[in-house]
């Protein structure tokens, strides 16, 4: 891979992920001081559910793949600035919702454009994709930035709700609302930035074999392989628990004593984890241990996680084991795209990128948010969460599915792309 290539990919990861962490790791709070209980991220995640169908088959077969994605993102930029004006709810689904159909397919694509023109994507993925956790990490650091030093909190939210007098409560809670809504302005500058850099990735056109015009439906066909659905059904229920970590554990820090503005750098930590296992772990013990005991280290990464945050009584104790996030994400996420890549045929590649992201990052996670509204309900008494209760059940739910990828899910072999050209002919 020459370096031209490789500095262009890295800064593609490096965006594309800085413009997804501004706002995702810092929405939960943000929510909660807007006292909407609603599930607004499950926009998010519906969209993600929907559209990476649609870009995948532009992609295959309509339009060159960077193009595509240069659109997405500047129109996604303005519509990240304009969320940060919104405080109806009914308002900021919709927006997210249509921000999210245009942003969901980039995340597949990202991962498809490089596949394309990578050689041996074993060893050279990882090197590039580690920089979406630096733009990730970055992403958290500059928000804990602007948030200490450009557009400072006036005092810690659960002061301000003390305050007596009423005008005055409620202008600095305006003020304060108007500091955190730099999680939508921040990454939506981003975007319009990563707009313009799309169109100077390499040229990925779509196939030029269309015996099947319609590639998603080519992909679902992969279901066939028992193996494949297997691995799509555990997908799913990991994935179903992933909201737990990004929504429930920053609010247990901030319920912990945490202050609001250390909270993205404490979750930095996932992300240098996710950076080490991207450079080092992945490259190391993914020839070694193979797909699948990747895949079950993944779930029992979070399970353990869980287990800490269900029983840690301060967040000197849940903190250190944050890292065990960046690690899941990885052998979860990127080990599980590599296995599609390597059993899905070359002419659909992209569209099965797309299906893995509709199963796990749309329905998976859509289901994930209403999942953990419904448990934390279901643990809370006159106002007062169990967070021990909330947290052991995808505690246990994860280490059924490291038992079910050990089990169940078999280590795959690289797909006969000659034999699959001339079926697909």
């Amino acid at each position: 891979m020459s370096s031209d290539l490789r500095w262009r990919f890295s800064v593609m990861m490096f965006l594309e992920f800085l413009v997804w962490g501004g706002w995702f790791i810092n929405i939960g709070p943000y929510l909660q001081h807007l006292e909407i209980t609603s599930p607004i991220l499950s926009a998010f995640f519906l969209a993600t559910l929907i559209s990476p169908f649609i870009g995948g088959q532009i992609a295959d077969r309509y339009m060159p793949t960077q193009i595509f994605m240069a659109i997405a993102h500047l129109i996604g930029g303005v519509l990240l600035i304009f969320l940060a004006t919104l405080s109806n709810p009914l308002g900021m689904w919709w927006t997210l919702f249509i921000y999210s159909m245009i942003y969901a397919p980039t995340l597949a694509l990202s991962n498809s454009i490089c596949f394309h023109h990578l050689s041996d994507k074993t060893q050279e993925f990882g090197g590039i994709r580690v920089w979406g956790s630096i733009g990730w990490i970055l992403a958290g650091l500059i928000m804990t930035f602007i948030w200490t030093y450009v557009f400072p909190y006036p005092g810690e939210w659960a002061q301000l709700q003390k305050i007596e007098d009423e005008a005055l409560r409620a202008a600095q809670q305006a003020e304060y609302l108007r500091a955190e809504s730099w999680l939508f302005i921040m990454p939506g500058i981003a975007s319009l930035i990563f707009g313009v850099f799309c169109f100077f990735l390499p040229h990925t056109p779509p196939t030029t074999e269309k015996a099947n015009p319609w590639a998603f439906v080519e992909a679902f066909k992969m279901m066939k392989d028992v193996n494949f659905t297997i691995f799509m059904i555990i997908s799913f229920v990991v994935s179903t628990q992933l909201m737990f970590v990004f929504v429930s554990v920053p609010t247990l820090l901030e319920h912990l004593g945490m202050n609001r503005q250390y909270i993205p750098t404490a979750q930095v930590t996932q992300q240098i984890m996710e950076v080490l296992s991207l450079f080092f772990f992945m490259k190391w013990l993914l020839p070694k241990i193979g797909i699948r005991n990747c895949l079950a280290l993944a779930a029992f990464c979070w399970a353990v996680l869980y287990a800490a945050a269900g029983f840690g009584t301060t967040w000197q104790v849940v903190v250190p084991t944050l890292p065990l996030h960046g690690i899941g994400y990885v052998f979860f996420f990127v080990v599980g795209q590599m296995y599609v890549d390597t059993v899905a045929p070359p002419q659909i590649r992209a569209s099965a990128q797309g299906l893995i992201t509709v199963v796990t990052i749309g329905l998976g996670m859509f289901l994930s948010d209403h999942f953990r509204l419904w448990i934390t309900r279901l643990f809370t008494t006159d106002g007062v969460i169990n967070y021990t209760g909330v947290f052991l059940v995808p505690c246990v739910l994860l280490l059924a599915c490291t038992a079910a990828f050990l089990f169940f899910f078999q280590e795959p072999k690289k797909v006969d792309e000659t034999n699959q050209s001339q079926q697909q002919a």
